[in-house]
């Protein structure tokens, strides 16, 4: 059975594609995936569990995957029985209070350490993404000694998912993958896009008025991660629902997530 949720919103004009109309967007969960083991054919599975909830697919369709079943397929899972920590990942992990064996594949995820506190590393991964821990997680992942990894590329783990997709269903549609990662400033996490294809992941309104008539001049909304927000309210972290298509949501096409990483000379606190 399919989860939906239901709520207006109103999009100003940015491009042809997009007006200024109320948008009902739906969010729709897709059960019955099940536990994604290496090399299954995901976007297959995402279809067969579509077609057995009667959910049909619609041009526009954006497909929110969770990043932890996309790195199954992709065979991502390391047990940390046999990793043999460095002398400084041992080191690193008696002064975080972490099992080095987890601090060494941390660091091998890792371009570079932007900060190590509180049992902690943030990290900026090999595809650029400051995240804690490089992504590595233990949660929703079986055996007690493994361990996750992000996707190597997400942008073309999510390109290939959109293009088998659009093969199966016939239609034109968008891929976001999404992780949960937490915030500077703020308590709690929210979903992110890790990895995007189809859709453009920044819709900027600079140069456009504001309602006053003033141009906007930094105003420039990661939609990308807005959707991976609203996804996470359907798919949880405990019902089994991987993957939510959004529904009536206008977007601009485009390609890979790499817009919404900041780079370090632009970033205040690296």
């Amino acid at each position: 059975m399919d989860v939906a949720v239901r709520m207006n919103t109103k999009a100003h004009e940015t491009s042809a594609s997009v007006d200024s109309d109320i948008l009902s967007i739906q969010l729709v969960g897709i059960r019955g995936i099940g536990e994604v083991k290496r090399g299954e054919d995901l976007a297959g599975l995402i279809w067969q569990a579509q077609s057995k909830s009667r959910i049909r697919a619609e041009d526009g369709d954006i497909y929110v995957i969770a990043q932890k079943v996309v790195s199954k397929a992709e065979g991502r899972m390391v047990n940390l029985e046999k990793v043999v920590p460095s002398r400084f990942s041992m080191q690193l992990g008696r002064e975080i209070g972490k099992d080095p064996r987890e601090v060494e594949v941390i660091l091998g995820e890792s371009r570079r350490v932007v900060k190590a506190r509180l049992g902690i590393l943030i990290t900026e991964t090999r595809s650029g993404i400051v995240c804690a821990n490089a992504g590595v997680d233990r949660s929703n992942v079986p055996g007690e000694n493994n361990v996750l990894l992000l996707p190597l590329r997400p942008d073309m783990s999510a390109w290939r998912l959109r293009r088998r997709l659009q093969s199966l269903t016939g239609k034109k549609i968008a891929v976001v993958i999404s992780d949960t990662f937490g915030r500077p400033w703020r308590e709690g996490q929210v979903d992110f896009a890790i990895g995007a294809s189809g859709i453009k992941c920044i819709r900027d309104y600079r140069g456009t008025p504001d309602m006053n008539g003033r141009n906007l001049r930094v105003t420039a909304i990661a939609q990308a991660d807005e959707l991976a927000a609203a996804a996470e309210l359907v798919m949880g972290k405990t019902k089994g629902v991987p993957v939510v298509i959004v529904r009536g949501y206008r977007y601009e096409e485009g390609s890979g997530s790499k817009e919404l990483l900041r780079h370090v000379s632009r970033d205040l606190f690296r």
